[in-house]
């Protein structure tokens, strides 16, 4: 009888790539403010609020701005973001990602998402993985942003599980610290120079092989 361990999936960059989504939103408003947005800036956005996102920006181009602009910019960012997204289907999701999630279903683990994001729900609609997940925290759920592991924390106990039976997949620092702080199992994805606080790092889903889920699940 195999154990039942509750794995926790961050949304942008880990099971769908929508980090690009994000920064074309991003590049635009800050090419209207004069702000030469590169990919190198869009890292310091990652696992980040959208108000906060807006702030670094503002930070880059030494802006100074009222809270009615602010408003403004955060509202035409999501709009555009959301443009984007329309025409998203189960091509978006990323390499490997389908395997390690039929796998853990067949297995019987718990399955949850744990992400920033505020479009979580239309974004697993329309890939067509929805019914994968046993419970679902997003932005509109949590006041906290990671670091803060509440997004984790709130998912573990939607899935009746103890922090330490809980596996956490992320792609950013500030999502891997977050699974740290809650004494969660971190597993990055991406860059290990990058994500090297993570108990595990991977490149992709596409470098795990079944015999690593099983030795989460029965550790």
């Amino acid at each position: 009888m195999k154990k039942v361990k509750a794995f926790i999936f961050d949304l942008d960059g880990v099971i769908v790539d929508t980090a690009k989504y994000h920064y074309l939103a991003w590049k635009k408003i800050a090419n209207e403010l004069g702000i030469d947005f590169t990919h190198e800036h869009n890292e310091l956005l990652k696992g980040v609020s959208r108000v906060r996102s807006l702030d670094i920006i503002l930070e880059l181009g030494n802006i100074n701005a009222s809270q009615e602009d602010k408003n403004k910019w955060l509202i035409q960012k999501n709009e555009d973001y959301l443009s984007y997204l329309v025409d998203m289907d189960e091509s978006e999701i990323l390499p490997g990602v389908m395997p390690v999630l039929k796998y853990l279903k067949t297995n019987n683990q718990k399955i949850a998402l744990g992400s920033a994001s505020k479009n979580a729900r239309p974004i697993l609609e329309k890939t067509g993985i929805l019914d994968y997940f046993d419970a679902i925290v997003d932005g509109n759920d949590v006041s906290n942003a990671k670091p803060d592991p509440e997004v984790f924390v709130r998912a573990a106990q939607l899935l009746n599980a103890s922090n330490e039976d809980s596996i956490v997949f992320e792609d950013s620092v500030a999502g891997v610290q977050a699974a740290n702080i809650a004494h969660m199992n971190s597993i990055g994805i991406g860059e290990k120079n990058v994500l090297h606080e993570a108990n595990y790092i991977f490149h992709d889903f596409t470098t795990i092989e079944t015999s690593f889920l099983d030795q989460l699940i029965n550790n």
